[in-house]
């Protein structure tokens, strides 16, 4: 069986390391590391996503704002607010939620953020840097990141002769993990629905990382023996065993054909879903640091 990773136990420790840093900061400069989100309209779960980071900025010790602006906001007004936040010596990281609503473009809202309060990784200048090897200095986007480090506490830093397989090829995480993984000297291959031979592909992976939103796609067969598995995917299915009506979430990878073949494991939820809050915490007070001409502490 398996070695079980525990996401919630990573961003546990992630998490002490920000308030230890930010308590730091503080000290050492006056500066409380500052984040806002902006969250536009009543989707239910934007809803439940951005109370979350707010709970959890608050428990850093970061001045949290949130800004709640109404469906019928205009895009000019939501450009406005960002050029404010960005303006703002006390946040240090923007966090626009999305979706955001039909009439709004996205693509013009994630590039007026200034890419040094990027915190999301979503700017043309940090997917640029990521692009380029610059892990160093590049917001990298939360949830890879987040599976960056689970991989790396069960393989190490240097992930030289590993082969690895991205199933997903979304700017939010197929591509970034991708860069990622280059960087820490694995040979990697980006796969998705048009890539041949799916299942043969993935049996190759030392390093296998799920991120296509199906619902237990990739199947035990699918797996390496022995193999690195990370499940990105959060998917809701019907649990009729638990009553009428009721549903269980699952990830893109069957957890327990799976779990047979693999090495170690993520298990939905509890692997990378609590990473994505805990790489948000750290990306803000990273830009804290950097806006004070201090290095940052790795996480």
């Amino acid at each position: 069986m398996a070695e079980r990773i525990d996401g919630k136990a990573v961003a546990a420790d992630v998490v002490e390391k920000v308030k230890v840093a930010a308590d730091a900061l503080r000290d050492k400069t006056g500066t409380q590391t500052g984040l806002a989100v902006v969250i536009v309209g009543e989707d239910p779960a934007s809803q439940v996503y951005v109370a979350s980071k707010g709970r959890m900025a608050k428990q850093c010790g970061f001045h949290s704002e949130e800004h709640k602006l109404p469906e019928d906001t205009s895009e000019d007004d939501l450009v406005a607010l960002v050029e404010k936040l960005n303006a703002d010596p006390a946040i240090h990281g923007i966090l626009v939620q999305l979706p955001l609503p039909g009439h709004i473009d996205e693509g013009r809202i994630i590039q007026t953020i200034a890419a040094d309060k990027d915190v999301d990784g979503f700017h043309f200048i940090n997917v640029g840097k990521l692009g380029t090897g610059e892990t160093g200095t590049a917001f990298v986007p939360c949830t890879p990141a987040g599976s960056m480090l689970l991989i790396e506490r069960a393989l190490g830093r240097d992930l030289s002769g590993k082969t690895a397989v991205v199933v997903g090829r979304s700017n939010i995480v197929g591509k970034p993990m991708f860069n990622l993984l280059l960087a820490a000297n694995a040979t990697v291959t980006v796969a998705h629905s048009r890539t041949a031979d799916l299942p043969a592909l993935c049996r190759t992976a030392d390093i296998l990382v799920a991120a296509v939103g199906r619902p237990q796609m990739i199947k035990g067969d699918w797996v390496k023996p022995g193999a690195v598995v990370i499940d990105v995917g959060i998917n809701r299915i019907p649990a009729p065993e638990r009553g009428e009506g009721k549903t269980r979430l699952v990830g893109d990878v069957d957890y327990d054909e799976a779990e047979a073949a693999a090495g170690a494991i993520t298990p939905v939820p509890g692997g990378v879903g609590p990473m994505t809050i805990a790489m948000l915490m750290a990306n803000a007070v990273t830009s804290a640091y950097r806006v004070n001409g201090l290095e940052p502490p790795a996480f």
